[in-house]
């Protein structure tokens, strides 16, 4: 990205609207749109499915480039001690642990909402 006066010798780097770093050293959480997305800003939503007679907790809302939805999985896998993957920007963990996700989401800042039944 340019920076302001881009060749000449007034020329300053883009900074960050909020750490003020240039945007190449910047690690502020930022959307598919290039804004910054803080995780208390995301919906996420945490909700239960059967599949083929078994319970799955589902996390939907969570914004792929902004969280890195690998990293939660594997801290939920660690702490539930229980199977999942990732499709799309949605979090799949195998069985009924809907609370201790809501509850674990809520330590890393979101504000997760249980949805469905």
């Amino acid at each position: 990205m340019a920076g302001l006066f881009a060749g000449t010798p007034l020329e300053r780097p883009v900074t960050c609207e909020r750490c003020g770093l240039p945007y190449g050293r910047c690690t502020c959480p930022r959307g598919s749109d290039g804004k910054i997305l803080l995780p208390q800003d995301q919906k996420v939503r945490v909700q239960r499915e059967s599949r083929r007679g078994k319970t799955v907790t589902v996390v939907t809302g969570l914004d792929p480039k902004a969280s890195d939805p690998g990293a939660i999985l594997k801290q939920l896998r660690t702490a539930l001690g229980a199977g999942g993957t990732v499709d799309g920007g949605t979090i799949e963990v195998q069985g009924d642990h809907r609370e201790k996700v809501l509850d674990h989401l809520r330590s890393l800042g979101y504000r997760p909402k249980a949805s469905g039944g």
